[in-house]
């Protein structure tokens, strides 16, 4: 995948549209209460029609971005990819589940309720548990990452959360005493990560076979960025509209849940960054691999912590929560890459 453009006006300004989401959603529970009520009647395992439809609308355009041609290459290199793996895979999960839970159970014991901190926690795990994909593109490109090697590294993610991340959130959501409806777990990844992956993978190789890869990369995926938006926006309106409630007599909670996810990300960014220059490997390459482990792929978060634990609850406002905090977090990494950009060769390994 070719990146011809930075960061696009939405995601500059991710932070103040999720802001605006949030008034918007409350004021609709506050004083539309019939729009939620309506709703919530429309579901399916636990799952919220409406709001799946949606959440499709935001996942599939980015499953449709991943080529898996490109996992081929995998061999050439593989320095990149196995700390884009362990990384994401063997450490993040685990730490976010420990940040989170010092936090939620520990310094913020005075501030959160038990119930909301097991809930926080669950949302916390669910970002931990699914590293990002489609924005680590732009990630990559403020950095002057190798794009191709970034389109492996994101691939071979999208491959491990087929098989690794319910096992991994189920796991860790016992050990946090929450309790997890496999069949909802499972539901929601083949909802929300099989279903569009398969999706896009036939829509992107009937289309290049049709006409070709540059106009699939520079004409048809970017036919649904704007639904992609849509139904991200839309998405969190409907969320808060449903966490009115909790949002307005509990506001420093969104400060307190802030906490944990800033410092996570900020850590296996370092984690990631750091390894790759002990290992030497040049900048384009080290640059994504931090990046790609410290952002989430919050899209497939949001959806799961809706599906586990309904629109209500306090795991989907912690996601919302990691949406929030996201962009400007991941810009000041940008940041820093670029900044030390003189501690790493230019060779490729």
């Amino acid at each position: 995948m070719e990146n011809n453009q930075g960061i696009g006006l939405f995601e500059k300004y991710l932070t103040i549209w999720v802001t605006l989401c949030i008034i918007v959603g409350i004021a609709v529970g506050q004083w539309l209460p019939l729009i939620p009520q309506t709703l919530s009647k429309f579901e399916y395992a636990n799952v919220s029609i409406p709001v799946a439809i949606l959440i499709w609308l935001m996942i599939y355009p980015m499953m449709l971005k991943v080529d898996f041609q490109s996992v081929k290459n995998v061999g050439r290199r593989p320095k990149g990819i196995m700390i884009t793996c362990v990384t994401n895979w063997l450490i993040k999960p685990f730490t976010m589940f420990g940040i989170a839970y010092i936090f939620f159970y520990v310094i913020f014991k005075t501030f959160i309720p038990a119930g909301l901190a097991e809930e926080y926690l669950a949302g916390a795990v669910l970002l931990g548990a699914a590293p990002c994909t489609a924005m680590v593109f732009v990630w990559s490109y403020l950095t002057k990452g190798d794009a191709a090697y970034t389109l492996v590294q994101v691939a071979v993610n999208d491959l491990i959360i087929l098989v690794a991340f319910a096992p991994i959130v189920a796991v860790l959501l016992g050990v946090g005493g929450v309790s997890v409806p496999w069949d909802t777990l499972l539901l929601s990844v083949v909802l929300f990560v099989v279903l569009p992956l398969v999706a896009g993978v036939i829509t992107r190789i009937m289309v290049v076979r049709r006409k070709g890869v540059t106009y699939f990369n520079n004409v048809f995926v970017k036919k649904f960025d704007n639904y992609t938006i849509g139904g991200l926006l839309l998405t969190l309106i409907i969320l808060f509209s449903f966490q009115g409630k909790t949002i307005l007599s509990n506001p420093q909670h969104i400060v307190l849940i802030a906490v944990p996810l800033v410092l996570q990300t900020i850590l296996i960014f370092f984690v990631a960054y750091g390894w790759a220059r002990w290992w030497k490997l040049p900048h384009n390459v080290a640059a994504p691999a931090g990046m790609i482990g410290a952002s989430n792929f919050f899209e497939l978060a949001v959806a799961v912590a809706i599906s586990l634990f309904g629109l209500q609850s306090g795991a989907a406002l912690a996601t919302v929560v990691g949406v929030l905090v996201e962009v400007p977090v991941m810009l000041m990494l940008v940041r820093i890459a670029n900044n030390t950009r003189s501690w790493f060769s230019e060779g490729h390994r």
